[in-house]
């Protein structure tokens, strides 16, 4: 008699979401290096997908072509991806990303608008910070922070700590091993 429970699919063992200068790809190397699994960026992906930066990709294609490239490499590295993965800043626009994220152990990183420009740098070829930084950020998040707490497991604050500490409180909040729980040699 076969076993009526489907086979799991891959699934990532973190998620981290959030806006521009939150730390996303940082945070998720460290926990990625502790918790000894791959770590993997949604916009990595689109820049080998498109052959070029993400700001070339605007300029030559636009938005809306950007924002496709996007939506397929969120659903790859959902459907393949066992480490920790690292979405682009606006991949939460899309409703059916959204969707394919309810199920995932998704962190919202939480950053302050001063700490968010400050770590983008005003001179960072952000092709939706141009003009003014901080009054485009301000504006991204007013959109966005609802789609990132919708999608999110958990929400962890940046403001005032270390990359580690960042990670640490991801680690705790999705119950995954942390390094400080660690035996030392």
């Amino acid at each position: 008699m076969s076993d009526p429970t489907p086979p799991q699919r891959p699934a990532p063992v973190a998620v981290l979401v959030g806006p521009p200068g939150a730390g996303k790809t940082t945070v998720g190397r460290i926990l990625a290096e502790w918790l000894e699994v791959t770590f993997r960026d949604t916009d990595a992906d689109v820049e080998a997908a498109a052959g070029k930066p993400i700001p070339e990709i605007f300029i030559d294609e636009g938005e809306p072509r950007f924002r496709e490239l996007e939506r397929q490499a969120v659903q790859d590295a959902l459907a393949k991806h066992t480490g920790v993965l690292a979405l682009g800043g606006g991949a939460v626009l899309d409703g059916g990303t959204r969707a394919l994220l309810a199920p995932a152990p998704v962190v919202f990183l939480d950053v302050a608008p001063g700490d968010a420009v400050r770590r983008v740098g005003l001179d960072a070829p952000r092709p939706l910070l141009i003009g003014n930084p901080r009054t485009r950020w301000r504006e991204l998040m007013e959109q966005r922070r609802p789609l990132y707490t919708e999608v999110a497991s958990a929400v962890v604050s940046t403001q005032g700590r270390a990359p580690e500490d960042v990670a640490e409180a991801v680690a705790r909040a999705l119950d995954l091993p942390c390094v400080s729980d660690r035996p030392t040699k």
